[in-house]
């Protein structure tokens, strides 16, 4: 992300510009209504190239997939928000605080407070990552049985893992990813579980990418979504619509175009 100023300023734009391409003149979904006019967006504040936050602001791929749709369906302002962690941008969205929270898997507790939009934008391969030398065999959830994990405060990997994880493993919470890295690496834990391209992309940053290997086979494979807010007054008038953009950003490849430049960044 340590590129010049004038290039993070261009990639956001020109990836808006893909996504506008997709909805040509009168062949996209129906104007926004004018109580929407503005939109609050939120997401995970650090799962790069998906989403992380800078200055205040959530940035990468889930944004600027959203930002594009919205601004296609005339939302004239667009307010992207970090609210300083994964759990807080959930809680946001359940007070409504935030309209729209991008980035997230699905499961039933979430589906209380959330809208999730048809069809999910992406599928998201969760890693079990271990300090270097440390590996252990792993083909099923059961081979973690008897060690120590740690994962994300907030994490949801689906109403199925998230119920053997509860009842069979002991998985700690950490306040942070980095935290959950620090963890691993100083044999507070056995194991980690974190999605794969957030886990490779912090593990460099942190400068441990040395120290810890992932696993090849994946935990899960889940598929990761937009969602309303239930109390969102944008909601309704939007829902539809907003289905019809991600569907047509991941069947003409803009999805991965705006994975592939938010890594550039």
């Amino acid at each position: 992300m340590n590129k010049p100023i004038m290039s993070r300023l261009l990639l956001p734009a020109m990836a808006l510009t893909m996504l506008t391409a997709t909805f040509p003149p009168g062949a996209g979904p129906a104007q926004a209504q004018p109580a929407c006019a503005t939109l609050t967006i939120t997401g995970h504040p650090s799962y790069p190239p998906v989403a992380w936050a800078a200055q205040g602001k959530i940035d990468g791929a889930a944004p600027d997939l959203v930002r594009g749709i919205a601004t296609t369906l005339g939302v004239k302002d667009v307010v992207s928000k970090d609210f300083g962690s994964w759990e807080s941008a959930q809680d946001a969205a359940r007070k409504g605080e935030a309209d729209v929270i991008f980035g997230i898997y699905k499961n039933d507790a979430r589906a209380v407070y959330l809208d999730y939009i048809e069809p999910p934008f992406m599928v998201d391969p969760v890693a079990v990552v271990v300090r270097k030398g440390a590996g252990f065999a792993f083909g099923e959830w059961s081979d973690l049985k008897g060690r120590k994990g740690v994962t994300n405060t907030g994490e949801s990997y689906g109403d199925t893992f998230d119920a053997y994880m509860k009842s069979e493993l002991t998985v700690a919470r950490a306040a942070g990813v980095d935290k959950a890295f620090a963890a691993l690496v100083a044999g507070q834990a056995d194991y980690m579980i974190i999605g794969l391209y957030p886990g490779r992309n912090e593990a460099g940053k942190m400068g441990i990418a040395d120290k810890v290997e992932f696993l090849p086979k994946a935990l899960v494979s889940a598929d990761m979504y937009v969602a309303f807010s239930k109390r969102s007054q944008c909601s309704a008038a939007l829902r539809a619509a907003f289905g019809a953009g991600v569907k047509a950003a991941v069947d003409s490849g803009k999805v991965k175009a705006f994975l592939a430049a938010a890594e550039k960044r």
